[in-house]
């Protein structure tokens, strides 16, 4: 897709969502944009990522049933963004995630998610659960605190020389790389990011060091994702990120919000237009440095914002 041609949908996305959701509706009548005259990107309205903890972020009348809710902490307030059509989200995310790693049914998926597995509407867990079920291994599985289990599994794996995805959030695989260090030839490791207090932050560099010693691995992978976006960003290699065709990440001004490029160092904004029956412009808390052809790198969290489980705090 060429940059006019997503320009053309994002400017039809935003006229509809203009028209459909009421949140964005009021939020626009509070600010000044252009964006109705122009399809220059830095003149939309990005939706602060806050407002998911406390209004339906939705373009129809009746909320759907089925959402997705942030994790959070004690005391948090949680993000919550209904999805109107399953089918859409999954399309993307198979799309998404064959665009980084190839077919999915070449795959054989474990994950080590606790913190995530045991939230009933977690879309990490909805996401690997739904790329299990394309993948046809037949062992694929989820662990909470089997370490013991999922290292013996992954022995098996890579005697027979089977092509595995371990996905993993941050500070179980620390735990696990610790606990039961193993050479990998077979398998790939993806982290989602987040320590949810379990261990103390480090940035993403001495993280994937540890992994990569413990397991024996030239990369690791990482996945950028979040409760309020339905699509994801993937690196491969030195935490740049790369998004999918109908996703884009801008930079803003710390201390104007209104002041958006695109690129540079800044906090993160995000089109994605899977997330058409939500909202597709989301202006997060996230900081990063966005790059001219588009990747991008988090280097960390807007100052006073919640911990998220979704970054990692990186330099």
């Amino acid at each position: 897709m060429n940059a006019s041609s997503f320009n053309r949908l994002v400017h039809k996305a935003f006229l509809f969502q203009l028209s459909e959701n009421e949140v964005l509706k009021q939020f626009c009548g509070t600010v000044h944009h252009r964006f109705t005259e122009t399809e220059d990107l830095s003149q939309l309205p990005f939706l602060p990522i806050r407002l998911f903890k406390t209004h339906p972020v939705i373009t129809c009348s009746e909320k759907p049933l089925l959402f997705f809710e942030s994790s959070g902490t004690t005391g948090q307030d949680r993000s919550r963004h209904y999805v109107k059509d399953s089918g859409l989200y999954e399309q993307s995310l198979k799309i998404g995630f064959e665009k980084e790693f190839g077919a999915v049914n070449e795959w054989q998926i474990l994950a080590l998610l606790p913190g995530y597995l045991e939230q009933p509407h977690a879309s990490l867990v909805y996401m690997i659960r739904h790329l299990m079920k394309q993948s046809k291994s037949g062992e694929d599985n989820f662990y909470l605190h089997q370490h013991e289990a999922l290292f013996d599994c992954l022995k098996q794996s890579e005697s027979e020389g089977i092509k595995t995805l371990l996905v993993g959030v941050t500070h179980a695989l620390l735990d696990f790389a610790e606990n039961f260090p193993i050479k990998l030839k077979h398998t790939h490791v993806l982290e989602t990011g987040g320590m949810k207090g379990r261990r103390k932050e480090m940035v993403r560099e001495e993280v994937h060091a540890i992994l990569k010693s413990q397991f024996g691995l030239e990369h690791i992978y990482s996945e950028y994702g979040m409760t309020e976006l339905l699509s994801q960003a993937y690196s491969l290699k030195d935490g740049i990120f790369s998004c999918p065709p109908w996703m884009k990440v801008l930079v803003r001004d710390e201390d104007d919000p209104f002041q958006v490029r695109t690129s540079g160092r800044g906090a993160l904004n995000i089109i994605d237009l899977a997330n058409i029956h939500s909202c597709c412009f989301i202006a997060t808390d996230d900081i990063g440095e966005v790059y001219e052809d588009g990747s991008f790198r988090v280097l960390g969290r807007m100052d006073a914002s919640e911990l998220r489980g979704c970054s990692l705090m990186a330099v």
